[in-house]
């Protein structure tokens, strides 16, 4: 079982006293809002609304100081965005059981068909939409779906309303992988509604709550009067947080998560047969006296290996000696040194871990280390270096898929963890503009792999080189880029008109691969877009296109012009992205408007070539 808990004091609420003005430029994760003037006045209304009231203002920010923590720690393991916790306040004002005109029900207000296909239990014993953790979760996914239509989080929060089909119908260009939007009077209502109540309570929700909960995984056949008297608190709070359970039974069909009032600042002591006390020997010994709980010791299993959880003023030894597990044995089994602190609440393992994960994959978030996706998956650390070729030096950059069970394919390269800008190698020379059919390769690297972003503009290519004693000229290399090297790119139709989906496609994907859109690849092919699509899954392309491309039918090669934009990664150079193009780097160089050869990791470069 795990606990961990969100404790909190009395904060200051900016609430009335002092205006929340609109600001004309905003964040949302990660994209930068202008906001326009006419919008600026609807929000500010919304605002001005949200805010009236001190009492009420304030009632609704202690309930979110009591379940954001909840929340954002969902929303990190899963991936989405921080700032779309604000989104709760917007349903349902975290009301668990507020129900809509629409009979959409709970925290995230949630239709019964659609929770249940997000994962929820939905029935006359359980409601999973009133429990916070089950419930953010499912949103979370929910939104992470969306969004691999549109790679665009303001339009995934859009499709939170009116479901991902709408918004495709509605919006001609989603803007993907953008950083930078507008927001206007003619953006959709819900968007806006969004944006006022993110804006008047960012500051009020900052600082600690007045109301304590501990979050309590329930793993076994459970009620809530048993728990209330195992854990000694009152049973009417506890119904009080935990409405999703109707009857008061908890089943043990999977872990449920239970919200344990903390009263008087005391926190709730856990009393299970499958955990141990310290200090007791036998079943019988009395309860300890609640105004100073004994030290409770949270045992479990991930992956299969037994666990133990820290808690508060445990160090290394201390813990060791509690489990039963000799230290040098506890440092191995965790990677740990004597020297690194032991974080209350965190699981520590106490034999050797797997040689493979809990999970086959998972996604990198901002912050997260090897060593807590080794203790979240009860994958050894140096297993997670060698599926996915890491140096020891190396760590995954956010948003990096990390293979936890197999070894990651060659042509999927790791993008690693960097602070610095990237700089042009001073060992490497070039001519201007010295058309040439032959492209300098150094012998010991090879290219970097193409991951542009689609646009559709022309002008042909050339690449340009000054050879050096380390480099040999090699012939250029003109094959026409793959599919699996070139998934942003568009390409002639196939002549039978047929699109096997390959591992980690999207609909959205594959539509900019043919130059189609994604609501063509859904009518042609009868698709649920909540279902989404699936590796070797076979897609039909549009007979209309295929008509209006007769040479693709005869198996001719077509001529296709591009402009599109390339990410810079670690190891790049204007010189070796000169290449990878087969253009030159004063062609780059205009494009971009550069001045120097200075590049930085994540700038984009606008590339313009002909195929």
């Amino acid at each position: 079982m795990k606990i961990f808990a969100a404790l909190f004091f009395v904060a200051v609420v900016p609430a009335a006293a002092q205006k929340v003005e609109v600001p004309h430029k905003h964040d949302f994760a990660g994209i930068t809002l202008i906001i326009r003037d006419d919008a600026r006045r609807e929000i500010q209304k919304d605002v001005d609304a949200l805010t009236a009231s001190p009492r009420h203002y304030q009632i609704k920010a202690e309930r979110a100081k009591t379940y954001f923590p909840i929340i954002e720690k969902i929303f990190r393991e899963e991936g989405l965005p921080e700032d779309f916790k604000y989104l709760v306040l917007q349903e349902s004002a975290l009301i668990p059981d507020a129900v809509s005109t629409s009979n959409a029900v709970g925290f995230w207000q949630f239709k019964d068909f659609t929770a249940m296909e997000m994962g929820l239990r939905v029935d006359r014993q359980i409601d999973e939409r009133l429990n916070i953790a089950a419930s953010s979760r499912a949103a979370a996914r929910y939104l992470i779906k969306n969004n691999q239509f549109f790679e665009n989080w303001l339009y995934a929060l859009q499709s939170y309303q009116m479901g991902a089909g709408g918004v495709m119908k509605s919006v001609e260009d989603t803007q993907p992988n953008t950083n930078r939007m507008e927001i206007t009077g003619k953006t959709y209502w819900y968007v806006k509604k969004f944006l006022a109540h993110k804006i008047a309570y960012e500051g009020g929700v900052k600082g600690t709550p007045r109301r304590q909960v501990v979050v309590y995984e329930n793993r076994r056949r459970n009620t809530l009067s048993r728990l209330a008297k195992e854990t000694m608190v009152d049973e009417v709070a506890l119904r009080e947080l935990n409405k999703w359970t109707k009857s008061g039974d908890i089943p043990d069909d999977r872990t449920y998560v239970v919200l344990l009032p903390v009263e008087g600042g005391e926190m709730p002591v856990i009393m299970e047969p499958t955990l141990t006390v310290s200090g007791t020997s036998r079943a019988s010994d009395p309860a300890p006296d609640r105004k100073a709980p004994a030290k409770v010791m949270v045992t479990g299993r991930i992956n299969g290996v037994r666990t133990v959880q820290a808690a508060p003023g445990d160090n290394v030894r201390s813990l060791a000696a509690r489990s039963g597990v000799d230290v040098p044995k506890f440092l191995r089994y965790n990677d740990l040194k004597k020297s690194d602190p032991i974080v209350p609440g965190q699981v520590y393992f106490l034999s050797r871990k797997r040689l493979k994960g809990s999970e086959d994959f998972h996604k990198v978030s901002a912050g997260e280390s090897l060593w807590v996706i080794s203790q979240r998956y009860g994958i050894q650390i140096e297993r997670i270096r060698r599926y996915n070729r890491l140096a020891e030096d190396v760590d995954p950059a956010p948003g990096t898929m990390l293979f936890l069970a197999s070894k990651r394919p060659k042509s999927e390269p790791v993008i690693a963890k960097v602070d610095d800008p990237v700089q042009v190698s001073n060992e490497e020379t070039f001519t201007w503009a010295v058309k040439s059919e032959t492209v300098a390769e150094e012998v010991t690297s090879d290219p970097v792999p193409v991951n542009p972003v689609y646009g559709t503009k022309s002008l042909s290519g050339e690449v340009s080189a000054k050879g050096v004693d380390s480099l040999k000229i090699l012939q250029a290399n003109k094959t026409t880029p793959t599919l699996e090297d070139t998934t942003d790119l568009p390409i002639p139709l196939p002549a039978d008109m047929l699109h096997t989906v390959k591992a980690k496609e999207t609909l959205y994907g594959i539509a900019r691969l043919y130059n189609l859109t994604v609501m063509d690849l859904v009518t042609i092919n009868n698709l649920n877009l909540q279902e989404g699509i699936k590796p070797g899954q076979v897609l039909k392309l549009s007979d209309k296109m295929a008509k209006a491309n007769p040479s693709a039918d005869a198996g001719e090669k077509l001529t296709i012009q591009q402009e599109f934009f390339h990410e810079v990664k670690t190891s790049d150079t204007l010189y070796s992205i000169s290449r990878q193009y087969n253009v030159t780097i004063k062609e780059i160089m205009e494009w971009n408007e550069k001045k120097d050869f200075s590049l930085s990791v994540g700038e984009k470069l606008r590339i313009i070539r002909s195929q």
